[in-house]
């Protein structure tokens, strides 16, 4: 079976969409695509329009790669992370950023430059320090992961149960896990599903009365380097103390386990949770020539970072492609029809609480409010394409786009999207969206690690990212028609 664009109905929404008003037939007629066809066609004449932007595109992309903002992006990105630093959730380093951002927003010339409140965690990384004191002397080069409490003054001394899974450990008793710092080191099986162990280990091990948790870096390659990340407790669990070690250490450590040898480390962590903090997302925009308050499309990245590294990466360098983007448009005279609105999250690391507070502070309007999110956290390495989040009419017309990506070298096209995690307040409700797809295959080597730097990023590949992003939201923003969505409530 095939989804057809009615062309009755494209027509009827042309026509409703230059009277300034979106349509709810969009809504309904998305509705039909989402009952599981296989492919789909797309008007003629809309093919033939979204071709007609071949040579804006080729514009866009010959200015930003190749012409007077060459290098600029990555210029810029530099002096953000260069002059702030890391910008963990609640520190002044972050807020400075973003008074920042504000203010360079604004000499961009980009319209209606703000920030909107965003109650986000504030956890402060302290003293941290673990040694093997048996069977020899070892330091343990670690990172306690967001949200995690302290050990008591002093430390924890304590011996060591080491498991590869979650399944492995629920085959122990508790009186074998009782009182000891259990050390998880799952094998690398890609990040989606490794990471349970950082986000749920220390509540796994607590139920049977473990003092602590020590988890293998989620990470597929390692120089004797730790990764930190976010970790949920449970609710009703005794909060443990919760950090990742190197991937060398934690497989050290379960080869000798395994050949039956007692393991005692020492533990001992400084971190502390206070009260939540009141962050502030920053938006900037180029406001349509036709809808100024409706029909939006958003471009975004988070500013804040984790505090090891200088989130150059992750997620500095999607940050700066979605500001950027609107501050080349604007300086080539590229105005679209529908006004893009480029956020800049805050809270994203130690759990999306600048998405959540932006959503529930839209709710109200969201239907007429958005057309389309965009979210870049997964890399800005060399582009290949977009991946896609929708029902199957609008992914007919997203294919289209992506077409148009020629001559970067960047058409490839996947659904479901991977790499927009704050935009899944949306994208998860019906709401169309994307992400960039990168040439990130080393990304989890850096992620969330001190390697996280300027040094990962390329400014011929920063300047490629941003101008496949400029081109894809020019054109979705200009489209005659809106998006088809159906959105859930």
């Amino acid at each position: 079976m095939k989804t057809r664009l009615n062309l009755a109905l494209l027509g009827l929404l042309v026509l409703r969409a230059s009277a300034g008003v979106l349509d709810n037939r969009v809504d309904q007629y998305g509705s039909d695509a989402a009952k599981g066809v296989d492919s789909c066609t797309v008007p003629d004449s809309l093919v033939q329009e979204i071709k007609g932007y071949q040579p804006i595109v080729n514009k866009i992309v010959s200015k930003i790669v190749g012409g007077e903002f060459a290098g600029k992006t990555w210029d810029s990105l530099a002096e953000l992370v260069d002059t702030f630093g890391a910008r963990l959730s609640g520190s002044e380093q972050l807020e400075k950023s973003i008074d920042y951002v504000q203010e360079q927003m604004k000499l961009d010339g980009l319209e209606n430059v703000h920030t909107e409140d965003a109650p986000v965690p504030h956890w402060v990384r302290g003293y941290e320090s673990a040694q093997l004191v048996a069977p020899f002397k070892k330091n343990l080069p670690l990172l306690g992961l967001g949200t995690t409490v302290g050990t008591p003054r002093g430390g924890i001394i304590a011996d060591v149960v080491a498991v590869e899974s979650f399944e492995e450990f629920e085959t122990l008793k508790p009186e074998q896990v009782k009182g000891k710092i259990v050390v998880f080191v799952p094998q690398w099986e890609g990040y989606g599903k490794t990471v349970v162990y950082r986000s749920k280990g220390a509540s796994v091990a607590s139920r049977k009365g473990a003092v602590a948790t020590l988890i293998r870096s989620v990470t597929p390659f390692s120089i004797g380097s730790p990764h930190t990340g976010g970790q949920d407790y449970d609710e009703g669990v005794n909060k443990i103390p919760s950090a990742c070690i190197t991937v060398e250490d934690a497989e050290m450590i379960l080869r000798k386990y395994r050949r039956g040898e007692t393991i005692t480390i020492h533990l001992e962590m400084d971190d502390r949770n206070f009260e939540p903090f009141v962050s502030r997302n920053t938006i900037g925009e180029l406001v349509g020539t036709t809808y100024t308050n409706s029909s939006v499309v958003v471009v975004s990245g988070h500013l804040d970072s984790w505090d090891v590294g200088v989130g150059a990466m992750d997620d500095g360098g999607g940050a700066l492609i979605s500001w950027k983007a609107l501050t080349y448009l604007k300086a080539m005279g590229l105005r679209p029809r529908r006004t893009i609105r480029a956020i800049l999250w805050t809270g994203e690391e130690l759990g999306l609480w600048g998405g959540k507070a932006y959503k529930d502070a839209h709710k109200e309007n969201e239907k007429k409010e958005f057309n389309f999110f965009f979210e870049s956290d997964i890399g800005t390495f060399e582009p290949r394409g977009l991946d896609f989040t929708g029902n199957k009419d609008a992914e007919c017309v997203f294919r289209e786009v992506v077409k148009l990506m020629t001559p970067l070298n960047a058409t490839q096209f996947e659904t479901p999207s991977d790499g927009g995690p704050d935009i899944s307040h949306w994208t998860s409700r019906g709401f169309p969206g994307a992400s960039l797809m990168n040439k990130n295959e080393k990304y989890f080597w850096f992620h969330h690690s001190a390697g996280d730097s300027m040094a990962v990023e390329d400014p011929k590949n920063l300047d490629k990212c941003t101008a496949l992003w400029a081109a894809a939201a020019y054109v979705i923003a200009d489209l005659s028609i809106s998006i088809p969505k159906y959105v859930s409530d």
